[in-house]
């Protein structure tokens, strides 16, 4: 395994923790607003963070569902996948168009 592909793991390894953290963190927002719990102004800033990076993966996701099927993928599941992973999951979409390619001789 050469360096790329081991810093393209650790990525898709640390989004997944971080957009599922991100999820837990909003559904704590939620709650909190709901049960009347205050939650500091400090705060904001990183639930303005997360939740641009939601939307942003969100986004991503969509366009997955778009596209994988073109790709022979289920749209579903590569959304997911894309959802949690983000755009190294777009790049690898893509990547196999690039790949299935014939060159001309």
């Amino acid at each position: 395994m050469n360096i790329l592909q081991m810093l393209v793991t650790f990525v898709k390894f640390i989004s997944t923790i971080l957009i599922t953290s991100a999820i837990g963190w909003e559904l704590w927002n939620v709650y909190a607003a709901i049960t009347n719990i205050h939650i500091s102004s400090n705060l904001n800033f990183i639930f303005w963070i997360e939740r641009f990076a939601v939307t942003a993966h969100f986004i991503e996701a969509v366009i997955a569902a778009f596209y994988a099927p073109i790709k022979q993928k289920m749209p579903i599941k590569y959304a997911i996948y894309t959802f949690f992973v983000g755009t190294v999951a777009l790049l690898e979409l893509f990547a196999q168009e690039e790949n299935s390619i014939k060159k001309p001789v």
